[in-house]
C-alpha cells in the first residue's frame, strides 16, 4: 500500500503561483502513473494532471499552459507547479497514484488546500 502526503498549499492571489509536494511512503520508480486531481467545494473531484512512469503527461483543458506536474522517481516526490493562478482554481487537491495500467487512480493522499483570492 502507498502512502501519499501532500503539502505546498496555501493562499496565493490570482495570478500568483504555487508548487504542490506530493511524498511517496515507498519506492514510485515502477509506479504506471502518478496524479493531481482537486476538488472545490459542492463539486465533483475532478483530474488535474497526470504523468505516467515514462513521462507522458495528461492534464485537464483548464489547466493548460499554467500547470506542471512532474515527478522524482529518485527522491519519491511528485510535484504540480502551478501559475498564473485563478480564483477557479481553489480547492482542495489531492496526489494520488495508479499502480498499474490495469488499474484505477486508487491510492490518495489527505489533501491540501488552495485557496486563490485577492
Amino acid at each position: 500500500q502507498v502512502q501519499l502526503v501532500e503539502s505546498g498549499g496555501g493562499l496565493v492571489q490570482p495570478g500568483g503561483s504555487l508548487r504542490l509536494s506530493c511524498a511517496a511512503s515507498g519506492s514510485i520508480a515502477s509506479i504506471y502513473a502518478m496524479g493531481w486531481y482537486r476538488q472545490a467545494p459542492g463539486k465533483q473531484r475532478e483530474l488535474v494532471e497526470t504523468i505516467t512512469r515514462g513521462g507522458s503527461t495528461y492534464y485537464t483543458d483548464s489547466v493548460k499552459g499554467r500547470f506542471t506536474i512532474s515527478r522524482d522517481n529518485a527522491k519519491n516526490m511528485v510535484y504540480l507547479q502551478m501559475n498564473s493562478l485563478k480564483p477557479e482554481d481553489t480547492a482542495v487537491y489531492y496526489c494520488s497514484t495508479r499502480i498499474t495500467i490495469n488499474q484505477a487512480f486508487n491510492y490518495w493522499g489527505q489533501g491540501t488546500q488552495v485557496t486563490v483570492s485577492s
